[in-house]
C-alpha cells in the first residue's frame, strides 16, 4: 500500500532537487519557497520509510537510495504527464479539429461569420459543422460527441453548473405567410386571424417549436398541422409553396424574402429567442474553444442594438 506521504508533487519537488542538487534552485524552478521543498523532501522520505539524505552541513546529500527512486520517479512522471495528454486528446482537448453543432437557421449568417472569424485566429482549425435541434446538439454536448453548440438557450433547460454559455444576440419571431396571401397585413398580426388557416412546424425539440406551441397556448386554440419537418429551410420552402403559415425567427428574412412575408405578432403573443454559444466547463480552458469564445465576444458587441 503507497503512503499517503507520497505524492505525484513531491515526486516532481525530489527531482527538481535531485537535478540541482540546491534546495533553493529547485524551489526557484518550480516556483515554490525553500521551506515548502524541504518540507516535501522531508515527509517524502518519511512517507518511503528509508533515509534518501543525509546532511553535510547545511546542505542535503542523496544516498544511493535517491538515486534509485529518481530513476523510477522520472519513468512516473513522464508515464503520468503520457497518459494526461493521451487522455485530453482522447476528449478532443486542444486538437486541430472543433466539432461545432449548430442550428439549421444559424448557418446563414451566424456561423459563417463566426468560421471565418476563428480561422483568422487559429487558421490551422479544422472544423467539423453538425446541424440539428436545439435538444439534439444539447444531448451530443453533454455526451461530449460536439465540442460547442450554437443554440437557442431561451428554448432548452441549460445547467449553469455544467456548461458556460456565451449569449450571442436575441432574435424576435414572426408569422410566415405566403406572400399572396389575403391574410397579409402590414402591421402585427393576430394569430385569432388565422385560426382556419393550415400551419407547417418544425418537430419537438426544435427551438422554433417550442415558440410555435407557446404562441398558440395564448392565442387559445390549437393550429391544424398538414406536416412537420426538421429543418426550417424546409418549412419556409412549404409556406413559400402556400402549403401552410408558420412561426418563424426573424434571422430567416432573407430566404425567399420577395414571395415569404414575415408579420411582427401581436403584444400578447410576441417572443424571442436568445441564441448563445454552449461549452462544457471543464473544456472551457482549450486552446480552440477559448478562440471561439472570444470571437463570439465580438459577433455579441457587433450585434448589439446603437
Amino acid at each position: 500500500m503507497i503512503d499517503s506521504e507520497i505524492t505525484l508533487k513531491k515526486l516532481e519537488i525530489f527531482l527538481a532537487f535531485m537535478e540541482t542538487e540546491n534546495i533553493a534552485r529547485a524551489a526557484e524552478r518550480l516556483a515554490l519557497s525553500s521551506v515548502s521543498v524541504h518540507r516535501a523532501l522531508h515527509t517524502l522520505e518519511a512517507g518511503i520509510r528509508c533515509p534518501l539524505f543525509i546532511h553535510q552541513g547545511r546542505n542535503l546529500q542523496p544516498l544511493p537510495a535517491a538515486h534509485t527512486l529518481a530513476d523510477y520517479a522520472r519513468d512516473i512522471i513522464g508515464l503520468t504527464q503520457k497518459g494526461i495528454e493521451e487522455t485530453r486528446l482522447k476528449a478532443g482537448f486542444g486538437q486541430q479539429r472543433l466539432r461545432l453543432g449548430t442550428l439549421y437557421s444559424l448557418t446563414l449568417e451566424t456561423v459563417p461569420r463566426l468560421i471565418m472569424g476563428l480561422k483568422l485566429r487559429r487558421p490551422e482549425l479544422e472544423i467539423n459543422l453538425t446541424m440539428g435541434s436545439n435538444a439534439a446538439l444539447l444531448a451530443q454536448l453533454q455526451t461530449q460527441q460536439l465540442d460547442a453548440i450554437l443554440i437557442s438557450v431561451s428554448d432548452s433547460q441549460v445547467d449553469p453548473q455544467r456548461f458556460e454559455t456565451q449569449p450571442l444576440f436575441k432574435d424576435d419571431i414572426f408569422l410566415a405567410a405566403p406572400a399572396s396571401s389575403e391574410l397579409v397585413v402590414d402591421g402585427p398580426a393576430d394569430l385569432q386571424d388565422f385560426r382556419r388557416q393550415k400551419f407547417v412546424s418544425l418537430t419537438e425539440g426544435f427551438a422554433t417549436y417550442h415558440g410555435f406551441t407557446e404562441a398558440f397556448q395564448i392565442a387559445g386554440f390549437e393550429p391544424e398541422i398538414v406536416t412537420r419537418v426538421n429543418d426550417i429551410f424546409s418549412m419556409l420552402s412549404l409556406v413559400q409553396a402556400g402549403v401552410g403559415y408558420t412561426l418563424l425567427p426573424g434571422r430567416m428574412k432573407k430566404v425567399y424574402e420577395h414571395t415569404v412575408r414575415l408579420m411582427p405578432l401581436c403584444e400578447r403573443y410576441q417572443m424571442r429567442q436568445t441564441i448563445a454559444l454552449v461549452i462544457n466547463r471543464n473544456q472551457q480552458q482549450d486552446p480552440n474553444l477559448l478562440a471561439l469564445t472570444a470571437e463570439s465576444r465580438m459577433y455579441a458587441r457587433a450585434e448589439r442594438p446603437r
